[in-house]
C-alpha cells in the first residue's frame, strides 16, 4: 500500500509540530510506523492523502458512534453554523443536550458542559473536593482520566501507595494527595479507607477501563467501592468518557446496577466535536459557581456546534441502533476468536457491546493492568501492520481499543476477520 504522500507530510510536520502530531499515540511509534494523513471520511471508511480507502475501527477514538460524516449530524451542525460558531452566552442548544443527557443518566439532576473529557474529569474531582472539604483522591492502575495533573500518577509497587507523578512537569506535591490501588482488589481499597477514610474526597474510576486495554471489572468490585464511599462520606466518581452512551442503558454504571455520585462524559456526547460534561444530583452540582464556591469556567463550553452535533447523535441512538451494534460485536467476537485459535496466535478478542480489544497474550483476559502480557506491544505491532496493509485501520497501540459504529455492517466485520486470517497465514509462512 503506497503511503508516499503521508510520509512526506509527516516529514514536513516534524518541522512544525512536536513529533509531527498533536497527540502522542497518533505518531504510530508503538507500531513502528509513520502516521497516516487522512483527507476525508464517510461512514465506516477513511481515505488517506495517497488515495487508500480503509475500513476504520478507530472512529476518531470513540466519538463517532454513527460513523464519519453522518448526513443528519453534518446537517445539524451546518444549520447552527449559519447562525454563528460560538456565542459565549447561553442558548437553547445547551438545554436540549442537557435534557437528553439526563434522560439516559438518571442520577444527574444538573449537568455542566466543558470542551473535553479531560476537562470533565478535572472539574469533577475539583467539585468532589469542594463538596466534601477533603483532599485525597483514590484512583486505579490502568485507568486513564485524561492528562489531569492530579491523576497522572504511577503506583510503584502493587498495594496502595501515595502517588508519584508519571510525567515531568507535574510537581510531586500535586499528586501527593492521590492514592493508587490495583483494579479488582477491594482489600487494598479497604486498607486505604481504614488509614485515610476521613480525608478521602473521592474514588475515581473508569467503571469499564478502556484506555489501557479493555479491563472488564466485576460488578461486585464496583459495588464494594460504592459501599466504602457511603460508609466514609466520600464520593464515587465514574469516568464514562469512553463508555458513556455505548450501552442501551445509557451508562455502564446502570448496566452494573451501581449509581455513582458524579459522572464525567465525553466522546459520543459531542458527535465528533470537542465536548465533555459532568453531572450529579443537585446538592453536589449546586456547589459550582455561580451558585456555589467551586469555580469552573470555559470560553467555548456549550458552544452551539458541539451541542447540535451531540443532540443529533443521541437522537439517532435508538434501541435498534444498539441492537445492531451488539449483533455486529457478537459476530466479530465469535469469528475473530475462531481465527486466532485456528492459528494458535496468542491473542483474543475482549468485548463489551460496541467496544472491543485485541488482547495480546494467552489465558484469561486481563482485568488488571499488571495482567496484560509483557510482550503485548510486539504481538500487536505485527498484526497492526498486516491489517493496515489489507485495508483495515486499527488503533496504533496495543493498549487502545476498537470501536464499532452504526455505520459498520457485517461485510466490514467479516472482512476484518478474513484479513486477520490471511495476515496470520502469511506470518506463519514468513516464520
Amino acid at each position: 500500500m503506497n503511503r508516499a504522500k503521508s510520509d512526506a507530510l509527516h516529514h514536513e510536520a516534524l518541522s512544525h509540530l512536536v513529533g509531527g502530531v498533536n497527540s502522542p499515540v497518533r505518531a504510530f511509534k508503538s507500531v513502528h510506523g509513520n502516521p497516516i494523513y487522512f483527507e476525508k471520511a464517510s461512514g465506516a471508511h477513511v481515505t488517506d492523502v495517497d488515495g487508500n480507502v480503509l475500513v476504520d475501527f478507530v472512529q476518531s477514538w470513540g466519538p463517532l458512534i454513527h460513523g464519519h460524516s453522518h448526513p443528519e449530524i453534518i446537517g445539524a451542525v451546518h444549520e447552527k453554523m449559519l447562525n454563528g460558531t460560538s456565542f459565549g452566552a447561553p442558548h437553547l442548544g445547551e438545554i436540549e443536550l442537557a435534557k437528553r443527557v439526563k434522560k439516559r443518566f438518571k442520577h444527574m439532576d444538573k449537568v455542566r458542559f466543558v470542551s473535553s473529557g479531560t476537562e470533565a474529569v478535572m472539574s469533577a474531582i475539583r467539585l468532589a473536593r469542594g463538596y466534601t472539604g477533603r483532599d485525597i483522591l483514590v484512583k486505579f492502575e490502568g485507568c486513564y482520566h485524561g492528562h489531569v495533573d492530579a491523576l497522572m500518577v504511577s503506583s510503584g509497587s502493587g498495594l496502595a501507595t501515595f502517588g508519584i507523578a508519571s510525567s515531568p512537569g507535574i510537581p510531586n506535591d500535586t499528586v501527593a494527595t492521590t492514592l493508587i490501588c490495583p483494579l479488582d482488589d477491594l482489600e487494598a481499597v479497604e486498607y486505604l479507607f481504614n488509614e485515610h477514610g476521613d480525608d478521602i474526597a473521592a474514588v475515581v474510576i473508569e467503571p469499564l477501563p478502556a484506555n489501557n486495554g479493555l479491563l472488564i471489572q466485576r460488578p461486585s468490585f464496583l459495588a464494594g467501592l460504592r459501599r466504602l464511599c457511603d460508609d466514609h462520606g466520600s464520593l464515587l466518581v465514574f469516568d464514562e468518557v469512553i463508555s458513556g452512551f455505548r450501552f442501551k442503558e445509557g451508562s455502564y454504571g446502570d448496566l452494573c446496577g451501581i449509581t455513582p455520585d458524579i459522572t464525567a462524559l465525553g466522546k459520543v456526547i459531542g458527535g465528533g466535536l470537542p465536548v465533555g460534561a459532568y453531572g450529579a444530583r443537585s446538592e453536589i452540582m449546586e456547589k459550582l459557581s455561580p451558585l456555589g464556591p467551586v469555580y469552573q469556567a470555559g470560553t467555548l463550553s456549550g458552544n452551539p456546534l458541539a451541542m447540535a452535533a451531540g443532540a443529533k447523535t443521541l437522537d439517532l441512538l435508538d434501541e435498534e441502533a444498539y441492537d445492531r451494534m451488539e449483533a455486529l460485536g457478537a459476530l466479530l467476537e465469535e469469528r475473530m476468536d475462531r481465527v486466532l485459535e485456528k492459528h494458535g496466535y496468542p491473542m483474543r478478542l475482549v468485548r463489551r457491546e460496541s467496544l472491543f480489544w485485541l488482547s495480546p497474550g494467552d489465558g484469561e483476559p486481563a482485568i488488571r493492568a499488571d495482567q496484560i502480557a509483557k510482550d503485548a506491544g510486539a504481538l500487536y505491532a505485527d498484526v497492526h501492520r498486516a491489517l493496515l496493509d489489507r485495508g483495515y485501520m486499527m488503533a496504533p497501540s496495543a493498549y487502545e481499543i476498537g470501536f464499532l459504529s452504526t455505520s459498520h455492517d457485517e461485510s466490514h466485520v467479516i472482512g476484518l476477520v478474513e484479513a486477520m486470517d490471511d495476515a496470520l497465514s502469511h506470518m506463519e509462512l514468513a516464520a
